[in-house]
């Protein structure tokens, strides 16, 4: 089979696969791979295997192992804060937002744990860990803006920004396999850039808007005022000058446009009828 001709066939197929991401597709393009390495295509054969991974589907077990993995990446970088009693009110809140969501059903559940770092930063994995800087909680001034990182970091998770992430990553690889070797090397610095840029800058800039959408929503549907986000997002602002480059300031959109953002789509005020509670109960917690 002439390159250009196995080139044409093998993006056909990919095109196929992208479009129609199914057991059916995946299961079709392992096939054409088996027989490809059988007549003694390679090339094609790496091709197709590429493209069947790329299609297979993820399931809520495989989302919770890959995530159980990323955390344990993000764990070799920061230490755990050891605080019993405001992770189970971090804890606490998660579940009354996880609750009110329209996901609420999670491989294992969430989880929300605290790193001892000064760092302004959060993190969110597949496998619902949830991971705040001591840092960003000292950005909130209640219970209300801790609501607002938590439920932006649930966004992040039911909205599966990390594992759309993945399948970009897949789809990458398998369009690197099918143009072959010959033409793989003038690929390699591009393809390179574009995972540098999805480890070193976290989510796109609209994941990160949508994630502040879905959490203004969320803490609207549990009782909490979705306007904290603004507070939150100010507080933030006021500790960017000293974090240029850091954390969130590093891989999310200035909170600027963040709170510029989240006015076009914050909802009408819910009436607050438990909020001197949770100011108590904030206070209590975080002192």
């Amino acid at each position: 089979m002439k390159i250009s001709t196995f080139v044409k066939a093998a993006f056909t197929a990919l095109a196929l696969g992208t479009a129609f991401t199914s057991c059916a597709t995946s299961d079709f393009l392992s096939l054409a791979g088996s027989v490809a390495a059988d007549a003694g295509y390679e090339p094609a054969a790496k091709a197709l295997n590429s493209m069947s991974k790329a299609a297979e589907e993820i399931t809520p077990e495989n989302e919770y192992y890959i995530g159980r993995s990323v955390t344990a990446n993000i764990l070799t970088n920061y230490k755990v804060y050891e605080n019993y009693r405001l992770e189970q009110y971090l804890n606490k809140i998660c579940q009354v937002l996880v609750v009110n969501s329209e996901d609420p059903e999670l491989y294992n559940g969430y989880h929300v744990k605290i790193l001892d770092s000064s760092e302004v930063n959060a993190f969110s994995t597949s496998a619902g860990h949830i991971l705040i800087t001591r840092g960003l909680i000292d950005c909130t001034s209640s219970e209300d803006e801790l609501a607002a990182v938590i439920a932006h970091e649930i966004g992040h998770i039911q909205l599966k920004h990390s594992l759309k992430s993945i399948k970009t990553s897949r789809y990458t690889q398998a369009i690197k396999d099918t143009v072959g070797a010959a033409l793989a090397t003038n690929l390699d610095n591009a393809v390179g850039e574009v995972v540098s840029d999805m480890v070193n800058n976290g989510y796109s800039q609209q994941q990160e808007f949508d994630a502040d959408s879905f959490a203004i929503q969320l803490m609207a549907d549990s009782g909490y005022d979705p306007q904290a986000i603004i507070g939150m997002l100010q507080n933030m602002k006021s500790r960017s000058s000293s974090n240029t480059g850091k954390g969130l300031f590093k891989t999310h959109p200035s909170p600027d446009k963040r709170i510029t953002n989240a006015n076009k789509t914050l909802p009408m005020l819910l009436v607050d009828d438990t909020k001197s509670y949770r100011i108590k109960r904030y206070n209590t917690a975080t002192k």
